[in-house]
């Protein structure tokens, strides 16, 4: 993990920041994957400046997590193959807050997206080491195979009737598949087509964009307001 730049920091190293009035304090509480499977406890909160808020909440896995023993998922084939292995001593991972909730009456956090698999397979970090841009990207890669998912699923409720036929279904996975692993995957990649050209162009986003890279809607921090009426 690159150490020269540091972008991201806990809350507990700026004196000048804290939680602020309506949030809960999560430090030390459970998160909790789709399944509502118990996948770690929140060990601190990542702020960034330029940002001015919380982006992210560091995760401390549960045992089970590294006894799984899975290779982390990366799209990035120019990778050393030391970059797909989690090393003894690294048992934290990183989510962005704009894929969690909170259950405050019961004192954990959960996600709607993200299942018990991907989190084992996502790249983990030692306690202390700098994240740095690269690291985010995996990890956010990870995490968007479920939220393809999702919004696969979403989209048979969607269109779901008695007489939904089988095989619009079957289209829908395959579009989602061709999506998925169509040139571009990464998480700063987007697939554009020109009808009168053919195959796709991928355009990719600077991923160091700073003034771009937390105003995606994982970012979004709504949902880490106090919610009393949470239930889950």
């Amino acid at each position: 993990m690159n150490t020269n730049e540091k972008h991201l920091y806990d809350l507990d190293e700026l004196s000048d920041y804290k939680i602020s009035e309506g949030y809960a304090d999560i430090r030390g509480w459970d998160v909790k994957d789709i399944d509502n499977r118990v996948i770690g406890k929140v060990d601190n909160l990542l702020v960034n400046k330029e940002a001015q808020r919380v982006v992210y909440i560091d995760v401390e896995v549960d045992k089970s997590i590294i006894d799984a023993s899975h290779d982390p998922y990366s799209t990035d084939s120019n990778r050393e193959v030391r970059e797909f292995i989690n090393k003894d001593g690294e048992n934290h991972i990183i989510i962005p807050i704009g894929l969690l909730d909170i259950n405050s009456d019961l004192k954990h956090v959960y996600t709607h997206t993200v299942n018990y698999r991907t989190f084992s397979e996502t790249k983990r970090y030692r306690k202390g080491d700098n994240v740095d841009r690269a690291y985010e990207v995996q990890v956010l890669d990870s995490y968007k195979r479920d939220i393809a998912l999702q919004n696969l699923q979403d989209a048979v409720k969607t269109e779901r009737t008695e007489t939904f036929e089988e095989e619009r279904i079957r289209e829908l996975v395959r579009d989602e598949i061709r999506k998925f692993h169509n040139i571009g995957t990464s998480y700063f990649s987007k697939v554009e087509t020109d009808e009168t050209d053919l195959p796709s162009k991928t355009h990719k986003n600077n991923p160091y964009d700073e003034e771009n890279f937390y105003n995606r809607h994982e970012f979004e921090n709504n949902p880490f307001k106090s919610n009393q009426g949470s239930r889950r």
